[in-house]
């Protein structure tokens, strides 16, 4: 073949901030799932979908046989574009929040914007309200990732306002002042319950940076996990209280479904009217409306709530036996997640340890690729020194989970074993580490 000659130069035609762009790392970058390992690592619903499925985990043709009510996919209708609308889904979604306890207001939905997961609105709102090179946004750590990557996508800088510790709340004075400070502050993404934390944000909090003073911007709270949570913890419904609050919620968490990728935003209708008005005019896939309004089924929300309460029973024996295992010390987040954030020593505590974050990578590393069992290190971010994310699992990723750490914990302390290869590029690249 001719050698070909171009003026193109990929490194000054790509915008810079993009060539500086880290690689996403999502929490199946270090350990795949080959069908035996037990995930713990991802914050993914253990129990699985919230749906009434049959014996053989296929979905129902209809409510005679006793299996559930009958989920019609349309595969007929593939060779069309989906609704770009989502009316139905987004009623749905209003039925679900309208608990009247924030509010005697009613949702409706043209507060709503449905979008591909959580992401598609972390990176919506920062097209809509900043402007690149200029304008920033504000983040409290320890937090999603995301918001992060987001914001250098789109070219826009962060502002830090740590989480207070102990407990992982709101710094609401200096929130505030950094808020007053900085104009060009259009957006504070908080997370609750927070990634990788497990709390649940104060409201009244929250509706101290709503009513601030003099900042002219948007407060977006991430509610990626509040199924979990206390029951009417969510703050959607208080979106029709203030103009300038944004509530972000997913079906990935608590309902289970991950593998649709679907997210929402509640927010006042001006703000939706931008959303929507700037997304991609056929974002929901067909497959993915039908299975989520199936989901939000008062039938199938029965699989939900009890899917969520198995999880929760789990979560209330880690809080129990954990502390019982030598070497694990201090649970530090909020029980209000299907996670939990626990210190590992460098020694047990009963012979003075500390957090360490070589034991935590150890335990990380000697769990995955010794027992099959995947969790997540968090010892580089703020507050989190020494500490592994254990997503909840089901009772039978607990018992071996429960088993496998004391094992792994046992041997660390005996044998002095330290990280390998895989923990030491773990320790490098924490620092640009994304986790959903």
């Amino acid at each position: 073949m001719a050698s070909r000659t171009s003026a193109f130069d990929l490194s000054k035609c790509a915008r810079p901030n993009i060539l500086a762009l880290e690689p996403y790392r999502c929490a199946r970058d270090d350990y795949k799932d080959d069908g035996t390992n037990i995930l713990l690592d991802a914050n993914e619903n253990a129990i699985g979908p919230g749906l009434a499925l049959n014996k053989d985990g296929k979905l129902t043709n209809g409510a005679s046989n006793g299996s559930g009510p009958a989920i019609d996919i349309d595969l007929l209708g593939l060779n069309r574009y989906p609704d770009p609308h989502q009316i139905e889904l987004k009623q749905a979604l209003c039925n679900l929040r309208n608990f009247k306890v924030h509010t005697s207001k009613t949702l409706t939905p043209a507060s709503l914007f449905v979008g591909v997961g959580s992401d598609e609105a972390i990176d919506a709102l920062l097209r809509a309200f900043c402007v690149p090179g200029k304008d920033k946004i504000l983040v409290c750590p320890p937090t999603y990732g995301m918001y992060s990557v987001s914001a250098q996508v789109n070219d826009v800088a962060l502002v830090k306002v740590p989480l207070q510790i102990p407990g992982f709340q709101l710094d609401v004075p200096a929130i505030k002042d950094a808020l007053a400070k900085d104009p060009s502050i259009k957006l504070a993404y908080l997370c609750s319950p927070g990634n990788p934390t497990g709390a649940v944000l104060k409201k009244e909090d929250i509706k101290q940076i709503l009513e601030h003073e003099s900042w002219n911007g948007v407060v977006v709270v991430d509610e990626a996990y509040i199924d979990f949570a206390p029951d009417n913890a969510s703050l959607a419904e208080w979106v029709t209280e203030w103009p300038n609050l944004v509530v972000m919620q997913t079906l990935s968490k608590g309902f289970g479904l991950a593998g649709i990728r679907l997210g929402a935003v509640f927010t006042d209708p001006a703000i939706a009217r931008i959303l929507n008005s700037l997304k991609a005019p056929y974002n929901i896939s067909n497959p993915t409306s039908q299975l989520a309004r199936a989901a939000l089924d008062p039938k199938h929300l029965e699989v939900m709530y009890k899917n969520k309460d198995l999880i929760v029973k789990q979560r209330e024996r880690l809080l129990a036996e954990l502390p019982k295992i030598p070497g694990i010390g201090k649970f530090i987040g909020g029980e209000e997640s299907n996670f939990l954030l626990f210190e590992m020593l460098d020694t047990p505590a009963d012979q003075g340890g500390k957090p360490s974050n070589e034991t935590a990578l150890a335990v990380y590393e000697g769990l995955a690729e010794e027992k099959g069992v995947v969790v997540r290190f968090r010892g580089k971010e703020y507050g989190c020194l020494g500490c592994l994310r254990i997503t909840v699992g089901s009772e039978k990723e607990v018992d071996r989970f429960l088993e496998e750490i004391k094992v792994v914990l046992q041997n660390i302390f005996t044998k002095s074993v330290k990280p390998g290869a895989k923990a030491e590029e773990k320790r490098e690249n924490e620092a640009n580490d994304v986790v959903a």
